[in-house]
């Protein structure tokens, strides 16, 4: 008869909270794990190899991290831009991705979904995966910001003719 495995109360309650990973292997996977549950997994907690994702101290590193490689200032001419575009959205949705690139570049708010769009292009095309989807959200992100910076003139010219 082998002997249940078992942990504290508190223990287990901590440990049930988070969402545990094995690191990364070379293409980036990670395995999932339930220290909570699996004595296997809960040695490899014990040894350091697990990382929680809701950890809120290495998550906000992570996206620090993440967002450095989004926000760079770069900036393409307007052809490369064009073959980005092709070469990610369907036919139907080119011209008008295209178009909302070109305002968000020479707009204030904008700009920062315009370079996202790049970065996470340039990413992607040197085998980084995981930002192909990055790219075509940045799109819907700079519609979103140019919305709300046209909201924001709205507001403005009607305090203006009020005064």
């Amino acid at each position: 008869m082998t002997k249940k495995f078992r942990l504290p109360r508190k223990v287990k309650k901590k440990l049930k909270k988070g969402f545990w990973l094995y690191h990364p292997d070379e293409k980036g996977d990670s395995l999932g794990a339930s220290p909570a549950k699996n004595q296997q997994d809960y040695i490899a907690y014990k040894k350091g190899d697990l990382r929680n994702l809701v950890d809120r101290k290495n998550s906000r590193k992570r996206r620090k991290e993440f967002n450095s490689k989004l926000d760079k200032e770069v900036s393409i001419s307007d052809q490369v831009l064009q073959e980005y575009v092709n070469d990610i959205f369907a036919e139907e949705f080119r011209d008008s991705s295209y178009r909302t690139l070109l305002e968000a570049k020479n707009s204030r708010k904008g700009i920062k979904a315009y370079h996202n769009f790049i970065n996470a292009y340039e990413l992607q095309a040197n085998g980084e995966e995981s930002f192909g989807n990055i790219s075509c959200m940045s799109v819907d992100y700079a519609r979103d910001l140019l919305r709300e910076e046209k909201l924001l003139k709205k507001k403005k010219k009607a305090r203006k003719k009020r005064r």
